[in-house]
């Protein structure tokens, strides 16, 4: 829904009624020749007024595709843009932490307040490596000592 406007507007028009939005669904979804499973539960979402939440089910099936692949999604943060050599080497030790039919799908992101260090979100495990958090820990030491 986010790459086509047109769609989102039409799925969030609340003077449209919701048969007229369940019939139009259902038929560019028949045309398409998508699933009936699809089909189907583009019209009870439809009909039910609940077509508005086809993103979080999208989103959803998604996550629950990705993993049924294999796939372990992990995102690094860092202060800086890594260059590739060092990319390589990250992915290369983060995939010693999955088993070897898992795929290791990262993702990177800049965020300089961390001044340095990394935050590591692989699967359900976070780690915080940032020097941000050891400066504020060590400051709160501080303060407790005073």
């Amino acid at each position: 829904m986010a790459k086509d406007v047109s769609f989102a507007q039409f799925i969030e028009n609340p003077s449209l009624k919701r048969k007229d939005k369940e019939t139009a669904l259902v038929g560019v979804a028949q045309k398409m020749k998508y699933n009936n499973l699809v089909v189907n539960l583009l019209g009870a979402l439809s009909e039910n007024g609940r077509i508005q939440k086809i993103s979080g089910v999208i989103d959803a099936f998604e996550i629950i595709m990705s993993s049924h692949r294999g796939e372990v999604p992990c995102t690094v943060t860092t202060a800086k843009a890594l260059d590739a050599a060092t990319l390589k080497e990250l992915q290369a030790a983060l995939q010693l932490f999955l088993n070897k039919k898992e795929k290791l799908i990262l993702e990177t992101k800049v965020d300089p307040t961390i001044i340095g260090g990394m935050l590591v979100n692989i699967g359900d495990r976070f780690v915080d490596m940032s020097m941000a958090t050891k400066i504020r820990t060590y400051t709160n030491l501080i303060k407790q000592a005073v």
